[in-house]
């Protein structure tokens, strides 16, 4: 199984950090932030792991290589200066990836979610974590129902966790999810992922499963030096991140 970690983002809410350094090459406990997710594909098996990037690319091969130090290979997707989004940039790396399904995690979070646990072939077109709502987004983001499908709406919502599984199917009538959207006819295309889970869960076509460990998103220094300080306290593999 291959993996997506997503690390394109410009880091605008972490500056000045970010001015020199990409926010998922910004350390936590001694690493950076991307290292911890190759660790755990690594350990869940995957070999394969592509790394989409934009902003300060040159930094990621620079600091991580092609992926040996983790019994890796790591491939780049570059998107140019101006990012993709999370689903205009899995719609560009799709032919680094491959036909079967893929782990995709964001590149600036952390979670002790073990990787292993995630199915191999999710039994729609995708399958999400979720994690209890933190703070800075009290109002969640999708609906995990009794089945284990998740909706758009009702009920109590859950936070995406930014961990998931797709097949690449989903992504076959892309710009009828989006519509016209801005960036819809961008060359290569730059839209969100957001309206494209939401037409699956539609189509009950999106699994999910509530992850009730630690989560960190982060989106601001303070929380950044709030995880590292957690890890850094808690040696080891047993190392958990909190959200301040």
């Amino acid at each position: 199984m291959k993996a997506l970690v997503l690390c394109a983002g410009l880091g605008e809410r972490m500056r000045p950090l970010t001015d020199t350094t990409p926010k998922p090459l910004l350390a936590a406990g001694g690493k950076p932030l991307v290292a911890w997710h190759l660790e755990k594909l690594a350990a869940a098996g995957v070999r394969d792991v592509v790394i989409n990037t934009s902003w300060l690319a040159p930094r990621f091969p620079e600091m991580l290589g092609d992926g040996a130090q983790w019994g890796l290979r790591i491939a780049y997707a570059y998107e140019g200066a101006v990012p993709l989004e999370t689903g205009g940039g899995m719609l560009h790396a799709l032919p680094l990836l491959g036909d079967a399904p893929f782990i995709a995690v964001n590149g600036d979070i952390w979670c002790d979610h073990d990787f292993a646990r995630l199915p191999a072939e999710p039994a729609g077109e995708a399958h999400l974590v979720l994690v209890d709502n933190p703070t800075h987004h009290p109002g969640g983001d999708f609906t995990l129902a009794g089945d284990g499908r998740l909706v758009a709406g009702g009920g109590h919502a859950l936070t995406f966790a930014g961990i998931g599984v797709y097949r690449p199917s989903l992504f076959a009538d892309w710009r009828a999810a989006i519509g016209d959207e801005a960036g819809a006819d961008s060359v290569p295309p730059r839209f969100k992922m957001a309206p494209l889970l939401r037409a699956a869960m539609a189509r009950g076509g999106v699994s999910g499963e509530h992850h009730r460990g630690r989560w960190t998103d982060v989106g601001t220094p303070a929380r950044l030096a709030a995880l590292s300080d957690a890890l850094s306290d808690t040696p080891g593999d047993a190392a958990h991140g909190s959200d301040p």
